[in-house]
């Protein structure tokens, strides 16, 4: 299967573990892990956009698990072996990235963050890793390629095959080298923190969230009303190949289209029509990985979209194995949800991922400090990952295999 790679232009050399904290800037210095991004994001953000990040579905059991799956795995290391040349840098789809992680699609950003998924798409461009631009942006996809060219682009798309073909002909006019189409959103999901803390798309007017922004000056004035001075009332630019709802809105209803048509045969179309890299994401399940991999497919990501869809889907590190095994080793396999940690990205690469998508915690870190704010997210999890290698007696992570897991037993 033919795809364009990106330019292999110049490029950051391979990271040599510098010091995030010792590179960022005074008021960064105190978030030494990306969890510490959450608690500051929190106190900034009003409650319902916040608890639209942070919440997944139902009673949070796929959330919770995507973490637990990690806890239940140790390492095993080596030692006396001389690890002062080691590298994270990766090929993936015929281009060299710094480290074996990128930034997950997240919808919504550019209103928890102002201009939310130009600053995460330029930190990633920065730091020589890939973004995924959310079909549920706030900004059009075409001006976030300008702004970061080797961004991906990830697809919502309806069982509707005018609406499928308008969109991949607007994203290939775009120039995107990498379309990712999201495959587990056939119906929408049960989002019960959404409706308990008052969000909703679109974001209804109401004495409640009059009072979050007035109680969180620092979201109202850096983010909502910097918007709207700057660039009007935000819209969802990038569900379809036309403009979509306005973000905030009494009346107007989002148009989701027919999903739960989408099937086989709508992957068949895409295929023809989409001559560049294609990837499906939110695959669980090996006989879906296999199959896509036989109809042109040149990735998949296992993903349960971060616990936000069917409550009580395990994690899908839990599933990594298998699915790499179903599909062969020459197939790349990625995957997303629950990664904080730069042990988490080793795991993941043991159980054979080829790359790992984070997605939250880049937002919050937007949300506390924009573009910078994320580019110091990045290097704090690149740092954890070039000082693990070193600690697990590896050079590199091509390194890794089962060989250094152990399954540690749960209490009784």
């Amino acid at each position: 299967m033919t795809h364009c790679a990106s330019s292999a232009a110049a490029r950051p050399a391979a990271r040599q573990a510098p010091g995030a904290r010792a590179a960022a800037p005074p008021a960064l210095r105190r978030f030494l892990s990306l969890e510490d991004f959450e608690l500051a994001a929190r106190r900034r953000l009003p409650w319902p956009i916040f608890a639209y990040i942070s919440g997944g579905a139902e009673g949070n059991a796929s959330l919770h698990d995507n973490r637990a799956a990690f806890s239940e795995l140790g390492f095993v290391t080596r030692v006396l072996r001389d690890v002062s040349g080691r590298s994270q840098a990766v090929e993936l789809f015929g281009r060299r990235y710094s480290s074996p992680f990128g930034i997950a699609p997240m919808g919504i950003s550019a209103l928890s963050a102002f201009r939310g998924d130009l600053a995460l798409a330029r930190a990633a461009a920065a730091e020589d890793v890939p973004m995924i631009i959310s079909g549920s942006s706030l900004i059009p996809l075409e001006e976030v390629i300008a702004a970061a060219p080797g961004s991906w682009f990830q697809a919502y798309l309806p069982g509707e095959t005018d609406r499928i073909e308008a969109l991949i002909d607007r994203v290939i006019r775009a120039g995107v080298q990498t379309l990712v189409l999201t495959v587990d959103t056939a119906v929408l999901a049960n989002r019960e923190n959404n409706v308990r803390a008052g969000f909703s798309t679109p974001l209804k007017p109401s004495v409640r969230l009059a009072w979050e922004g007035l109680t969180h000056p620092r979201w109202t004035l850096g983010t909502l009303l910097r918007t709207l001075v700057a660039h009007g009332m935000p819209h969802f630019e990038n569900s379809s190949a036309s403009r979509g709802a306005p973000i905030l809105s009494s009346r107007v209803m989002r148009d989701f289209g027919a999903k739960d048509h989408l099937n086989w045969e709508h992957l068949a179309l895409i295929r023809r029509r989409w001559r560049r890299t294609l990837v499906v994401k939110g695959v669980m399940d090996p006989d879906d990985a296999r199959r896509a991999r036989d109809m042109g497919a040149d990735g998949v990501i296992v993903s349960n979209h971060g616990g936000r869809q069917l409550d009580g889907t395990v994690s899908p590190l839990r599933v990594l194995a298998d699915v790499v095994a179903a599909v062969g080793s020459g197939f790349p396999v990625m995957m997303d949800s629950g990664i904080r940690r730069g042990t988490d990205v080793l795991k993941a690469l043991a159980l054979g991922a080829k790359f790992v998508f984070v997605g939250r915690p880049f937002q919050y870190a937007a949300a506390v400090a924009g573009e910078a704010g994320v580019r110091h997210a990045l290097r704090i999890l690149a740092d954890e990952v070039q000082r693990d290698l070193g600690l697990l007696g590896l050079t590199s992570s091509q390194e890794l295999g089962p060989a250094q897991l152990r399954r540690i037993p749960l209490p009784r």
